[in-house]
């Protein structure tokens, strides 16, 4: 009977996180939560953090500080990645990925978008960007590199 009522309360669980969602889809216009929640068993998501992105951190960020991407809606595919340089970490909404020193942290939301994603630095003439590359869940991008839509079959 326990084993019953657990499993009840992981389905209202679900039932709730798909109402929320579509409450703010509905608001928004676009699904912001659609894929924050895979299943009751979630499995270990990572990021890959290239050794261009372990280099560059190197050089600008002190022991103490991170690289912090986020996920926002806007740019022209719909959604794009943001990066800034930040010393302080959220322990409950926070991943940490750290490669020979370089520190990189994504909010929950945000990995839920850029899960199996590679964290790169590109250099070019007219300018030098951290991007977010390979990502298994994007399925279009703008030339610029920073803005992505999400794959309908997630």
């Amino acid at each position: 009977m326990t084993i019953k009522m657990f499993r009840n309360c992981k389905v209202h669980h679900c039932l709730l996180l798909m109402i929320f969602t579509t409450c703010i889809f509905a608001t928004l216009g676009r699904p912001v939560l659609r894929y924050a929640y895979s299943g009751i068993a979630q499995a270990k998501r990572s990021v890959i953090i290239s050794d261009r992105c372990v280099e560059r951190l190197k050089k600008i960020a002190s022991p103490n500080e991170y690289l912090r991407v986020i996920v926002d809606s806007g740019g022209c595919a719909g959604y794009e990645y943001k990066f800034n340089l930040v010393d302080t970490v959220n322990s409950e909404e926070d991943h940490l990925f750290e490669k020979d020193g370089a520190k990189v942290i994504v909010d929950d939301l945000s990995l839920s978008f850029m899960d199996g994603a590679t964290i790169d630095y590109h250099e070019e003439m007219i300018r030098s960007t951290f991007r977010v590359v390979k990502n298994p869940n994007a399925d279009t991008g703008c030339s610029c590199g920073a803005s992505f839509s999400v794959k309908e079959d997630l």
